[in-house]
């Protein structure tokens, strides 16, 4: 399989959205390239609108169109959606799969038995799952990405191409990507908690809501960008903020005592499990 191919978006969310720009920014596709659909006829106007891409309301039209297949449904919409694609999709296309707790397995068994129907001809799919998170927005993703049984290294070469257009990506083993989407996927939400704590502190202490929002949005930055660019393990970087009795070992105290490291692991654990049961 050679690529770049046109490429389909079904769902036209905001990750299709942010991975629309992206693609476009690092002109690894033309917008002639890509098209869209959406059950939406306002947010598929929208989307036409803001990048240029054809977007059409019929999943169908979409698909016998391209070579690559993106997914971006939600995961209770995944099996109608693979009920209605099963009879033109072959084994020529790749279909990338990012809905949460969907495995590759699932996706193959279903398109397999639902094809094999009319033509009594089993069709091998390949299948990519990708999970990014909606830091894709703004070209800050974190995506894991793993093949499914008939994906070749070339399409996972594909895959990496594009998602690397949004952010960071890691190939992992599938059986770790329920971790994944509870650790990266769910992630941002986790971060938001923490800055909005923190942004009502400094509220509650006397600074304004733009002062504390500003620097508690600068302080997560700075924080993430030493970790990245020193490589060094986070109770390091924490131990040289920490004097002997002073104020930041006061705050570490306080989170360790209201139990702000078990919440966090205890929280995603839960969303693993939850992911699990989609």
């Amino acid at each position: 399989m050679t690529f770049p191919k046109k490429l389909a978006f079904i769902g036209a969310g905001n990750m299709t959205e942010a991975l629309i720009q992206g693609i476009l920014k690092a002109s690894l596709l033309k917008a002639d390239e890509i098209i869209a659909s959406d059950v939406s006829q306002e947010r598929a106007a929208y989307i036409q609108q803001k990048t240029g891409v054809t977007v059409l309301l019929e999943n169908t039209q979409a698909v016998k169109q391209a070579e690559t297949i993106i997914l971006a449904v939600k995961p209770q919409a995944m099996e109608g959606v693979l009920m209605e694609l099963a009879e033109i999709l072959s084994s020529d296309q790749l279909v990338i799969s990012i809905a949460a707790g969907i495995s590759t397995e699932m996706i193959e068994n279903n398109l397999e038995f639902l094809s094999i129907l009319p033509s009594g001809v089993e069709t091998k799919l390949p299948v990519v799952r990708v999970m990014p998170n909606t830091p894709a927005l703004v070209g800050c993703s974190a995506t894991a990405i793993c093949k499914g049984s008939y994906a070749s290294d070339e399409h996972l070469k594909w895959v990496i191409k594009i998602f690397e257009a949004v952010g960071y990506v890691v190939v992992i083993d599938e059986k770790l990507m329920d971790v994944v989407t509870a650790l990266s996927g769910s992630g941002p939400a986790y971060i938001f908690t923490i800055i909005e704590s923190l942004i009502d502190a400094g509220v509650e202490l006397g600074l304004s809501r733009d002062i504390a929002t500003g620097l508690t949005v600068q302080t997560v930055k700075g924080a993430a960008r030493m970790m990245e660019e020193t490589r060094e393990h986070p109770a390091i970087l924490k131990n040289r903020v920490t004097s002997p009795g002073g104020t930041t070992a006061a705050g570490l105290h306080a989170l360790e005592k209201n139990g702000l490291r078990g919440a966090m692991i205890e929280a995603v654990i839960a969303a693993k499990n939850r992911a699990k049961e989609l």
